[in-house]
């Protein structure tokens, strides 16, 4: 099942692959078009926004009021399913909105469109797990049931895994823009807490423990969205308001692990031509008469010259035995 480079799941498929759901939701709800993150910080804070967010969308409250339901984990599932279909289309037409000035939408065409078919597709897996669950909890027959457990366990760790994925990249909002997904994640925890705060429905929480429960994952996913919306505006100069064919070329991903090797050649540039006024520029090479030092016969050291005190003599007269006078 190999593929082509830059298609859905980029070739990492096999038959085999399909006995690993977890692998399956890695290559489907994490495809190859989504980018890289840029450096390890901003993937770390992802991580814990991840973290918090799955507080939010699963509602811990109910574990700790009546301990773990999976009727209640579908129902609360589906609502977040709801939820995300409506929300991230309408928080993406706002920033589309706010972006008019520097951009067109013609040019996020691609990214937009296979962001909302990975939406749809994690839509499409909740609802059709609880559809199976509900199938098999009222069929009659022994092989039917059977059947229809283990393609619902298979089914259940396949969304749960994409759940991971997708809370990560938010449906590949980073294709549109590398802020809108901690925008995404902030807007949607707030939204899934908002309700319960209007009503006041802490499902049988003391006021303390359903502040905590209904505000702590909001308010810690939108901390660390703060910081990473902040670090890639200070390091990498990408802004939220600014549409992303405004936006500077990026550096590729930082390595880690390897010490940063220039590249060889030349480390300063372009090589240093000295200007012609420049005080030390080097004086021409050649003979000359301006120069001290140069070879020539105007030079005081050249070899022969009178000016030499070392130059070679010729020697002396042979002098005779008696003097100079004989006898």
């Amino acid at each position: 099942m190999a593929r082509a480079r830059g298609s859905w799941t980029d070739g990492t498929l096999t038959a085999r692959s399909f006995l690993k759901p977890h692998t399956v939701a890695r290559a489907v709800f994490h495809p190859a078009w989504i980018p890289d993150s840029l450096d390890p910080t901003v993937e770390r804070l992802k991580r814990f926004r991840v973290v918090a967010g799955a507080v939010a969308s699963l509602g811990v409250y109910t574990f700790v009021e009546g301990g773990f339901a999976l009727t209640e984990l579908l129902e609360n599932a589906l609502t977040a399913s709801a939820v995300l279909l409506f929300l991230t289309p309408l928080t993406v037409g706002v920033m589309l909105f706010v972006w008019r000035s520097t951009g067109t939408v013609r040019q996020l065409r691609g990214p937009l469109l296979n962001s909302l078919k990975l939406l749809l597709l994690f839509v499409g897996s909740v609802v059709g797990l609880a559809l199976l669950v509900q199938t098999t909890s009222t069929s009659g027959g022994i092989l039917l049931s059977l059947v229809g457990g283990l393609a619902m366990m298979w089914l259940m760790v396949f969304v749960v895994a994409g759940a991971v994925r997708v809370s990560g990249n938010l449906f590949g909002a980073a294709a549109v823009h590398r802020s809108l997904p901690a925008l995404l994640a902030a807007v949607t925890s707030w939204l899934m807490a908002v309700p319960d705060l209007i009503t006041g429905d802490l499902h049988g929480l003391s006021l303390t423990l359903g502040v905590v429960f209904i505000l702590g994952a909001p308010v810690t996913v939108t901390a660390i969205a703060l910081l990473e919306t902040g670090r890639l505006k200070r390091r990498y100069g990408i802004r939220l308001r600014t549409h992303p064919a405004s936006l500077p070329p990026l550096p590729g991903p930082v390595p880690t692990g390897l010490p940063h090797v220039p590249p060889q050649g030349n480390p300063y540039g372009h090589p240093h031509v000295p200007h012609p006024q420049h005080p030390y520029a080097p004086y021409p090479q050649g003979p000359g008469p301006q120069h001290p030092y140069g070879p020539g016969p105007q030079g005081p050291y050249a070899p022969g010259g009178s000016g030499n005190p070392y130059a070679p003599r010729p020697p002396y007269p042979p002098r005779h035995p008696r003097g100079p006078y004989g006898g």
